[in-house]
């Protein structure tokens, strides 16, 4: 039989049955809405065959619309009423056995996957969305695309370009692994609980060749980080130290690597900040 997705009388009949209230504190404003995880599905490109892991998958909403696109899923959840019931709702609409596994565990702590998942598709709240991606980025390598529904503010900020008004760190580390793109806007009116603020689709796909080793992603990040501490400073004074002590040890490093001291963090590429550390 074919998989069936959930309807709203349904998403909210399953919470009251696990008196389950949507928390602010997990990000738990469910969609409800078909055509909504359809289009999530659709734009990540999730193909029969497929192998995908879902953050947070709550009530099974877009956890079904992939597994109706005929991928595997691994979800990973923290609240254990949700993990417990997840393949019992997914039998209930026609899911294959060995179709679905289920992790009952924190996205923050994972560093073991079953499938081998190369795409990621997620829902994922405000507070822990950028530590979720770069984690599994990070941590993942055989992750190659994906696409995450979030908030706006942070969708804008991943897939921000230099120089732009909301560009930051996030948005560094996040090209550190590849191109990020923002990928449609979401309806408030697709969530229960209606949400107050706005959500958009992210999209990234993997570089086909890693910047550099762990190490030297390391390395890069510690820039990042003390370059965006203090934001529209120059750099010359942001890394001094770590570049050194001194703001003229810095500008020396600077300098080597092609950067102006006087240039901000605000201004660099990743491709920038790489060429920093090359040169320390």
């Amino acid at each position: 039989m074919p998989v069936s997705l959930l309807g709203a009388a349904e998403i909210r009949a399953l919470a009251a049955d696990l008196d389950v209230t949507p928390t602010k504190k997990l990000g738990q404003n469910f969609v409800v809405d078909a055509n909504t995880v359809r289009k999530i599905v659709h734009v990540a490109e999730v193909r029969p065959g497929d192998s995908v892991v879902e953050v947070g998958p709550g009530l099974g909403s877009l956890t079904l619309a992939i597994l109706e696109a005929g991928a595997s899923v691994t979800a990973v959840e923290i609240d254990h009423r949700l993990a417990e019931r997840l393949p019992a709702t997914a039998a209930a609409h026609g899911v294959p056995g060995g179709a679905l596994t289920v992790v009952d565990a924190d996205a923050l702590r994972i560093t073991v996957l079953p499938g081998e998942p190369t795409v990621l598709v997620a829902n994922l709240p405000y507070n822990v969305s950028v530590p979720v991606l770069l984690h599994f980025l990070e941590t993942f390598p055989g992750l190659q695309r994906g696409v995450v529904m979030v908030q706006a503010e942070v969708g804008e900020r991943l897939a921000a370009p230099p120089g732009s008004k909301v560009y930051g760190a996030p948005s560094v580390k996040a090209a550190w692994y590849g191109p990020w793109r923002l990928a449609g806007t979401v309806s408030r009116q697709v969530f229960w609980p209606v949400p107050n603020v706005d959500s958009v689709l992210v999209g990234f796909r993997r570089d086909a060749e890693p910047r550099g080793s762990e190490e030297e992603r390391r390395a890069v990040f510690r820039i990042v980080d003390a370059a965006f501490q203090q934001r529209r400073k120059m750099l010359r004074q942001a890394l001094a130290g770590v570049l050194g002590g001194t703001a003229a040890e810095a500008s020396a490093v600077l300098e080597r690597a092609g950067v102006a001291p006087t240039a901000r963090g605000e201004e660099l590429s990743i491709d920038d900040f790489v060429r920093i550390a090359q040169a320390v």
